[in-house]
């Protein structure tokens, strides 16, 4: 047996120095430290990357029934990033991502935020993006679920919002690496808007995200989540992978075990956390521009998520936050508690991550 390293697993990056001469186009501007990641827990290696990229291109031709709009280097290596470098896997899941919207063109018609019901959800809060990024440079997601006016908006076009932001964060060469969690709080939400989850747009939204997207998911926590969501949970665990099903969390109003997972300081007060209460509006202005308006007779210039020019950090510091109107969060800060460990073991997360 060789000798064992002492090194912490992301310090003293002198020792593989060397790896930075090799760095190729697709792996600049990425940290020393992302780029250790990706090597030590995605198998990304610059010295094979162009012929990763390849041998997926290569397998296209075995799919003649999909149309493949998108093949270039960039676009192949976040599906490569995505399955840890799974040749086989990281074109499956390119195969899925073009055929699930060859199934469902009416979801990907005018795919834009300008798109009339794309703008509404996204005014209405759908998703919630955090500008900053938790301890590990995950991105973070929030929905609050009783801002879901079902009068306003239809639940495909909440997801198609949902879809687009990640169109455009994914653009992002860290999130590829690093990835996203993704809170649920559904704090009043009621039986009546839950009646309207039925399993066919539940599995339209799990096919969507878990089969066809090339992103990262570290954690998908559930907080406020009444029975009824836990017989929605139990409905829809048969189309999750046992991967998926690892990463869901389900807190109750278990501030604790929300916070040893994401720390306080990443989180908004409606999470408990030490940052503001969260601007329903800040996402919307990301994508909208920095002439967002809450009414509904504004206008602006579109946004297309597959030519993105700029990264969406950039643009999160180029929008000034204003304050909203109707699109503020229903839920009052402060409304999870701190519980002592054992209170109440229901609370706990039931899944843990691997």
């Amino acid at each position: 047996m060789g000798p064992v390293s002492l090194l912490p697993k992301y310090q003293k990056l002198s020792t593989w120095k060397g790896d930075l001469a090799k760095m190729t186009h697709l792996q600049a501007g990425l940290s020393p430290e992302t780029i250790e990641k990706a090597r030590l827990e995605l198998n990304e290696n610059p010295d094979v990357l162009h012929q990763d990229i390849q041998q997926v291109r290569d397998m296209i031709i075995t799919r003649p029934d999909i149309g493949f709009l998108r093949t270039d280097d960039a676009f192949i290596l976040r599906f490569l990033r995505a399955r840890k470098f799974h040749q086989a896997d990281a074109f499956r899941l390119l195969a899925q991502y073009f055929q699930y919207r060859q199934l469902h063109l009416d979801m990907f018609k005018n795919f834009k935020a300008d798109d009339p019901g794309i703008k509404r959800a996204l005014i209405d809060g759908f998703p919630g993006v955090l500008e900053n990024r938790d301890h590990y440079g995950r991105k973070i997601l929030l929905l609050f679920a009783a801002n879901w006016d079902q009068s306003r908006n239809s639940f495909t076009d909440i997801l198609r919002a949902i879809l687009l932001s990640l169109e455009v964060l994914i653009e992002d060469p860290e999130l590829q690496i690093n990835g996203f969690i993704l809170i649920i709080d559904w704090s009043n939400f009621s039986f009546k808007q839950a009646s309207k989850l039925t399993p066919s747009i539940l599995k339209l939204a799990i096919e969507g995200l878990q089969d066809s997207f090339p992103a990262r998911f570290g954690g998908v926590h559930f907080v406020n989540q009444p029975w009824y969501i836990h017989a929605l949970y139990t409905l829809i665990k048969p189309f999750l992978k046992d991967k998926t099903r690892k990463r869901i969390f389900l807190h109750g109003n278990n501030l604790n075990s929300l916070h040893q997972l994401i720390h306080p300081e990443f989180l908004p007060s409606e999470f408990g956390g030490t940052l503001p209460p969260y601007d329903m509006g800040t996402w919307a202005r990301t994508l909208l521009g920095p002439d967002y308006s809450d009414e509904n007779d504004y206008t602006h210039t579109s946004y297309n998520a597959m030519h993105v020019k700029h990264t969406s950090s950039n643009l999160e510091r180029e929008c000034s936050p204003k304050p909203m109107k109707r699109s503020q969060s229903v839920v009052e800060a402060g409304t999870l508690k701190h519980e002592e460990k054992g209170e109440n073991e229901n609370t706990q997360p039931l899944l843990a991550l691997d």
